[in-house]
């Protein structure tokens, strides 16, 4: 009867291990051997202090720069990765849309006052009185065109996304972008005028 080996002593022989395992074992799955112990060492040594402060400082600023202008760039096209909070989601963009497809009273506000104010400087005090009126007569035409544009965003948005679902602060939200001059807004409008979000 043939004697049986130790199970130990089974798993204490080596088990011999061709060239074409070895390089295969090394490859599989990085694509690549295992780099030395020296070579990792020597990957990761770096001067703590560059060596030339000037150009690294020039470096950093030049990065930074970059990174501020995509940022920029990133915003006025109204990409979700760079706007503020209070710009970001789905309502936001559509209140947006909403309002940069309208004629808004409140964009001319600006313009309208620095006529007001140009017709102060005229000696005649009737044409400045005139002004005056005209000027907080034309601030309650936009107040009230706010305020209507405030509650027909909120009504198409709950019909959009659901009643239960409208963020707050959305009428306010409208009224601030309806009262900015269509070239100013940030982010810029996407649409033209007369192109209302669906």
């Amino acid at each position: 009867m043939a004697k049986r080996q130790n199970p130990a002593a089974e798993a204490e022989t080596p088990a011999v291990e061709t060239p074409e395992e070895t390089a295969a074992r090394l490859t599989q799955g990085k694509g690549a051997p295992t780099p030395s112990r020296r070579e990792q060492e020597a990957a990761r040594k770096r001067p703590l202090v560059p060596t030339d402060r000037k150009e690294a400082a020039r470096t950093a600023r030049t990065k930074q720069a970059e990174a501020r202008e995509k940022a920029r760039v990133g915003m006025a096209a109204g990409d979700e990765r760079y706007l503020t909070a209070r710009d970001r989601g789905p309502q936001r963009r559509y209140v947006r849309d909403y309002v940069d497809a309208r004629f808004s009273i409140g964009e001319f506000l600006i313009p309208v006052m620095l006529l007001v104010i140009v017709l102060s400087f005229l000696p005649w005090q009737f044409m400045q009185l005139w002004g005056l009126v005209a000027l907080w007569a034309f601030f309650l035409i936009a107040v009230i065109d706010c305020i209507v544009l405030g509650f027909v965003v909120t009504k198409k948005i709950g019909d959009k996304f659901g009643k239960t679902k409208v963020e707050r602060g959305l009428k306010w939200y409208a009224a601030m972008r309806a009262l900015q001059l269509r070239v100013m807004r940030l982010p810029k409008p996407q649409v033209k005028r007369g192109h209302f979000p669906s």
